[in-house]
């Protein structure tokens, strides 16, 4: 599928560190667009389109504001900068934790990357049991891109049960019912990223998922030990 990819208006702090391209077909009518698939979920759900851009393009905040807590949400593509760079946009790597350090460059991605990912969870979070239903026009773009889609077919990647879109509304304080969760924590690309509920994602933790069912089963079979 051949997308418009224009460049966009940049803002911000970092503007100098990565384009903004418009996602909509190559040859539209109409304005050029970063994230015109998800206008709808906006419109009528904008909790869930919210989380999905964040999620999709922002290292996640810290719980606690401090000089050596770290950015509290920053593009995911900056990370991928030097500590030299860093600095000169005034964000001095060497003066955080290196555990702060570490997650944030483990979140960082490209641009293209982040885009793709956008994409892929509005894709599944249309297909989730009781979710909107998806606007033939968008629904044609994001089959294009990822596929055919199916009302209700949309899982947790960890426990394989059914995510109901209504857990979006659910999130109190800060705690979502539904998270957005990688099969490898340290790789955040489309053919890696998915939905899971809230605790399961905490039980996978910092593990990839083959790492996480294979502990499980060990702790089974302790369990169930003759």
């Amino acid at each position: 599928m051949d997308l418009c990819k224009r460049a966009l208006p940049v803002r911000g702090k970092y503007k100098d560190l990565a384009e903004k391209k418009c996602y909509r077909m190559a040859g539209h009518n109409g304005a050029c667009s970063e994230f015109h698939y998800i206008e709808d979920l906006k419109k009528n759900h904008p909790r869930v389109a919210n989380k999905i851009i964040r999620d999709a393009t922002k290292t996640t905040g810290a719980a606690w504001k401090s000089s050596d807590a770290g950015p509290n949400r920053i593009d995911r593509w900056v990370m991928l900068q030097s500590d030299e760079v860093l600095a000169s946009y005034g964000l001095d790597m060497k003066a955080l934790k290196p555990s702060v350090v570490a997650k944030l460059r483990e979140k960082a991605a490209t641009y293209e990357d982040c885009m793709e990912v956008a994409g892929k969870l509005t894709w599944l979070a249309y297909q989730m049991p009781n979710a909107p239903t998806c606007p033939q026009s968008k629904r044609e773009y994001l089959e294009a891109r990822f596929g055919k889609m199916a009302a209700g077919s949309t899982t947790c990647i960890v426990c394989k049960e059914p995510l109901n879109f209504a857990l979006f509304e659910k999130a109190q304080r800060g705690k979502a019912e539904i998270e957005t969760a990688h099969g490898n924590p340290r790789q955040h690309n489309e053919e890696n990223v998915g939905f899971a509920h809230r605790e399961c994602n905490i039980a996978q933790g910092n593990r990839t998922l083959e790492e996480f069912y294979q502990w499980a089963e060990g702790i089974l079979n302790r369990a169930y030990r003759k």
